[in-house]
């Protein structure tokens, strides 16, 4: 398949290579991806916090990008949820982008589900010997509706310790401008969510939002629990052919 890769702005900015990570999986497993360098936030940013009219360009700018590609596969569950659910909602009072963004946003996923969902594969030909626990963030489960495919893809990592994390449907408290909002109530989440993972005893944490894990990882490091985090695609893309 010709796929394009939509990075999102925390991931092109800020972890990089969890980019190179997802071209990694998707090149292994005999795929074309490329990088279209029209590309700019999808403005879930600016939609949650209700400047509507602001976001609204972004919805076109996304479907210009986008729109020739057999599918668009992103490290963010919470943005795929953004073009898939409300790109329509801002494109209804268009006519002609609301049909661009009602072909274009099927084809828009996160790298858990279109691996086992579109690619029906649950093996990637990773390897990771390392003890490891996962987040379900916020938007995978709810609105990506990701279900076991992270858990899938995790459980045949070569080498990889898969151990439960304790209340693990618990948000960690980021939920983007949330945290900015009400830091007290964001921080208070976040450290049960960094109890459990100690209590998991594992070495490393993974999810599929690095936002989530940005700030998970910030209370990891301050607390010096000497727990690692690290996006699913980068696990998924470790030690291939090993």
């Amino acid at each position: 398949m010709r796929i394009g890769l939509f990075v999102t702005c925390l991931t092109d900015t800020l972890f990089p290579q969890t980019g190179k990570a997802v071209v990694t999986v998707l090149e292994r497993l005999g795929h074309r991806v490329e990088f279209p360098m029209s590309q700019s936030c999808c403005g879930q940013m600016h939609f949650n916090t209700g400047y509507r009219r602001e976001a609204a360009p972004m919805v076109a700018g996304f479907a210009a990008a986008f729109g020739g590609y057999e599918a668009v596969v992103t490290p963010s569950a919470s943005c795929a949820a953004m073009v898939r659910e409300y790109h329509p909602v801002l494109a209804a009072g268009d006519p002609v982008l609301a049909r661009r963004v009602g072909e274009l946003a099927p084809r828009v996923h996160d790298l858990a589900t279109f691996l086992t969902g579109v690619l029906g594969v649950t093996d990637v030909g990773a390897y990771f010997p390392h003890r490891v626990t996962y987040h379900p963030t916020c938007h995978s489960v709810r609105m990506m509706h990701v279900g076991d495919a992270p858990l899938t893809l995790l459980a045949n990592v070569r080498g990889l310790d898969l151990v439960d994390l304790p209340d693990a449907a618990t948000c960690c408290g980021f939920g983007g401008t949330f945290a900015v909002k009400n830091p007290d109530v964001s921080a208070a989440m976040c450290a049960d969510k960094v109890a459990a993972i100690r209590q998991s005893r594992a070495e490393v944490v993974a999810a599929g939002d690095n936002s989530c894990l940005m700030h998970i990882g910030g209370a990891l490091t301050r607390m010096r629990t000497g727990v690692r985090t690290m996006h699913l695609a980068e696990i998924l893309a470790s030690g291939g052919g090993s």
